[in-house]
């Protein structure tokens, strides 16, 4: 019941709250890339525009990636940025497996001023799409 009074009596100050935190996570979020679909990922690619980096596992790479796309661990992202410097004048395009590692290898590429966008819902998303995946190395 006292959290009822309080909210009630600091509802200016909640919202303000609220407001600060929404603006916090949309601050993170534009820090890692901005999202982009499976089709304008297509569309970029097919404009030879965009780069694909995979940072999902070896083993998930292998068992099926994004045509082109270079597998770069997210784990191993920080020590292999130098292999991007050739592909700087294009779109570093982020994938994961459903999202999760993306805004982070995002926020690790914007930091050494990468152009980046993540592919959003990763490849799980590609695949929903019924986009290809190329198995193997």
């Amino acid at each position: 019941m006292e959290i009822f009074v309080f909210v009630s009596e600091q509802w200016l100050l909640i919202t303000l709250l609220a407001a600060l935190i929404g603006i916090f996570f949309i601050s993170e979020q534009n820090k890692s890339g901005k999202s982009l679909g499976s089709s304008e990922l297509v569309r970029l690619m097919n404009k030879d525009e965009a780069v694909v980096v995979d940072v999902r596992t070896t083993a998930e790479y292998e068992n099926g990636h994004i045509h082109g796309a270079l597998s770069i661990p997210h784990l191993k992202l920080a020590s292999r940025i130098a292999e991007l410097e050739k592909h700087r004048d294009k779109i570093i395009v982020v994938v994961d497996k459903i999202g999760q590692h993306s805004g982070g290898a995002g926020k690790t590429l914007s930091s050494k001023e990468f152009n980046v966008r993540r592919l959003s819902g990763g490849i799980s998303e590609w695949q929903g799409s019924s986009l290809p995946l190329v198995k193997g190395k």
